[in-house]
């Protein structure tokens, strides 16, 4: 354990750099904590408080501009990319969009304090066109704030993580372990609340021919689009949608009466990894009373990359 405190107080800013970049990258790699301890071991000398905090607030800025630029060019596409690789599936990008066009930029100010917020919501600011310089500004702030508090928590309580440091030390190689298995259990946690929520989705989907088909017939299904209007906005053709779809959010959904009656066929989309969106909505309706509810399979991307016809 000592090598570690002994790596940590030579290499500290390198060390709190690397860690800040990668969770801001998106990966589920806390630097908070990171944070909290190097504030504690300031009083080694080996590196200011002004070094650190400036530190710790550039590396989350290089990860957060990146992001942004991403959003800006490639649009919706790379949040369910990161979506896709998030250990909170769907939700990530559902209540971020929710709460960054409620607030705007200035949501950014605590974006880091919410667990896979900030890479999504920086790669969302991009995909909406708020401008750079509005975006830095408060990205800045937000990590000033998050950088700034977890480092003043480890002055403040330094002495008391002085004492936890050094029964870690004393336990050595248990110190280690120990420390290994609280972040595995962190790990096991997240991936079982994603095992859970994508066991809850399974259900039979819909091909987009089969679709096809069924839009040809003489009583076609009811189609919902339960895209946001982020998603809706950048997706393969903008704006496009399944000819007669009905567009529809959660609330919509509430008051909705599809028909009297309950046999009646209804497709369900959106452009999210696994169906996750229109599974959700699906199950919801077959709670009301509908029978015939499916999700379709790949969703509007499916759709529009067999050539079948969309509405603009």
């Amino acid at each position: 354990m000592s090598h570690l405190f002994d790596l940590i107080r030579e290499y500290g800013l390198l060390f709190v750099f690397g860690n800040v970049l990668i969770e801001q990258m998106g990966a589920p790699i806390p630097a908070y904590p990171t944070l909290v301890l190097t504030g504690a071991m300031l009083s080694y000398g080996q590196y200011s408080a002004p070094a650190l905090f400036l530190t710790a607030i550039v590396a989350a800025l290089i990860a957060d501009v990146g992001w942004y630029w991403a959003g800006r060019k490639f649009g919706g596409r790379v949040m369910a990319r990161l979506c896709r690789i998030s250990l909170s599936p769907d939700s990530c990008v559902r209540q971020t969009e929710s709460f960054y066009l409620r607030w705007g930029a200035s949501s950014l100010l605590v974006a880091k304090f919410i667990p896979g917020f900030a890479s999504v919501a920086s790669a969302l600011a991009g995909a909406i066109g708020t401008k750079s310089g509005r975006f830095i500004v408060f990205d800045a702030l937000g990590a000033a704030l998050w950088c700034g508090s977890a480092i003043f928590l480890g002055s403040l309580f330094s002495s008391a993580i002085d004492d936890l440091l050094a029964i870690l030390e004393n336990l050595g190689k248990w110190g280690v372990a120990l420390v290994a298995l609280v972040f595995a259990i962190y790990l096991a946690k997240k991936w079982y609340q994603r095992h859970v929520f994508l066991r809850e989705l399974h259900m039979a989907r819909i091909s987009v021919d089969e679709l096809d088909q069924l839009l040809k017939q003489e009583k076609p299904p009811t189609i919902i689009d339960v895209r946001s209007a982020v998603a809706r906005q950048s997706g393969p053709v903008p704006g496009a949608r399944i000819p007669g779809a009905l567009v529809m959010s959660d609330d919509d959904l509430s008051a909705l009466v599809i028909s009297d009656d309950s046999n009646t066929e209804v497709i369900v989309y959106c452009s999210c990894p696994n169906e996750a969106s229109a599974a959700r909505i699906a199950k919801k309706l077959m709670q009301r009373g509908y029978t015939r509810v499916r999700p379709l399979s790949g969703g509007i991307e499916a759709w529009v990359a067999a050539g079948y016809a969309i509405d603009e």
